[in-house]
């Protein structure tokens, strides 16, 4: 069948999902994914892995579209707000989740190359489970805006300890000595690269949208800076997420008025997409791989809620933050999709050639990462949604 007749049976699946999850109280978010779940290869296999892989582009549009949207949330002026703190909660929270998996998968093994790789996992988050939310429910306050910034930010910290870790356990299985040059350079090439190529095309967006006020014209020109910084990303093997953010935090600083107007018209695109997006990332999931999530799954989960929620708690904490951002940050960071099955995949071809140890530690990093996305994908959205609930930070959007 036509591609199209796939778009088109996911767009109408999920938002039937959504509504049905909704009447449950539970974000729409959950209801795509589950629609998915029901479309995908665990179930009824409409969408099977052939045409989940053609439907790839849709994941990088959503995802440019989501950091775009996270990017133009972060005002200079508000993270000043925040000061040194924000930085000081996204640091935590990362390593906070890193030494905890670490330490537990450890403890379980006594491999430290497994407890490096495991913890080099934790931190990485899913930005889109967390900000669609957000959106949904019209949330603000300063919960929102802290949730913003660290699912915005914490992916490029993120990706750093990744590069530290598979470096060093690299060390533990071959005996070689560690490159620091090239264990440096990659992730520098890669954030700092993403941020300047973001920053280029948030300057070409607003200079060529200034003067602009038909909301279709502002779509069109958006849509396309947008696809275009995604495009180069990937041709670049610079992080989509931190260019598109970057995008979005350098238009919406320097060009306050047409930000505005740009959030407006993007609004009347984003949920077909969202909704395709989240339906694709259900079907990926393989409801097969829990029964075999196993003891090192469970320690993977537990550590890693244990080490967000207490990373985060205690970064608000010496940052004096607001007793909101102390109390309920952490449940609103738990999502987690893409970026550590990014990370899973790259373990998986950096480790696979390293003889019988790398190739087992290939084989447990991707089949435990891709096992327990299933429970972060589910739970990460219903615990944000809880989090700005409590804070009552729900509907004040405006």
């Amino acid at each position: 069948m036509d591609i199209l007749v796939f778009v088109g049976t996911s767009i109408i699946a999920g938002f039937l999902g959504g509504k049905f999850s909704n009447k449950f109280r539970l974000p729409s978010v959950v209801g795509y994914l589950i629609a998915g779940l029901l479309l995908g290869p665990s179930f009824t296999n409409i969408l099977n892995i052939g045409i989940l892989g053609k439907m790839g582009v849709f994941n990088d549009l959503a995802l440019g579209l989501v950091a775009f949207v996270i990017g133009c949330e972060m005002r200079i002026s508000t993270l000043r707000k925040m000061g040194k703190g924000i930085i000081t909660i996204i640091f935590s929270e990362s390593f906070g989740a890193f030494l905890l998996v670490a330490l537990g998968v450890y403890l379980l093994t006594h491999k430290i190359y497994l407890a490096l790789i495991f913890g080099a996992m934790a931190p990485a988050s899913a930005p889109a489970g967390t900000a669609v939310v957000l959106q949904e429910y019209k949330a603000k306050g300063p919960l929102t805006n802290s949730l913003y910034a660290v699912v915005g930010l914490d992916d490029g910290l993120a990706i750093i300890i990744y590069a530290f870790a598979s470096g060093l356990a690299k060390v533990f299985i071959t005996g070689d000595n560690m490159s620091l040059i090239n264990t440096i350079g990659k992730p520098v090439i890669e954030i700092g690269g993403a941020i300047l190529l973001g920053g280029l095309m948030g300057l070409l967006l607003g200079y060529s949208i200034r003067k602009v006020y038909n909301k279709s014209e502002i779509l069109v020109i958006a849509l396309g800076c947008i696809i275009l910084c995604t495009g180069l990303s990937k041709c670049f093997n610079f992080s989509l997420i931190l260019a598109n953010l970057s995008l979005g935090m350098i238009f919406a600083n320097t060009f306050l008025l047409a930000n505005r107007r740009t959030y407006q018209a993007t609004q009347l695109i984003t949920l077909p997409i969202y909704i395709v997006f989240f339906v694709i990332a259900g079907a990926h999931l393989q409801i097969g791989l829990l029964p075999a999530i196993g003891l090192l799954g469970l320690i993977y989960i537990v550590c890693r809620i244990l080490g967000l929620m207490g990373g985060a708690y205690f970064g608000a904490t010496i940052s004096k933050s607001a007793p909101v951002i102390r109390k309920y940050l952490g449940l609103g960071i738990l999502s987690q999709a893409g970026v550590a099955i990014g990370f899973a995949i790259l373990a998986t071809r950096e480790f696979g050639s390293l003889g019988a140890t790398g190739k087992d530690l290939a084989v447990a990093v991707i089949n435990t990462i891709a096992a327990t996305t299933i429970i972060f994908e589910i739970i990460g959205p219903i615990a944000t949604k809880f989090a700005i609930s409590k804070a009552g930070e729900i509907g004040k959007a405006k």
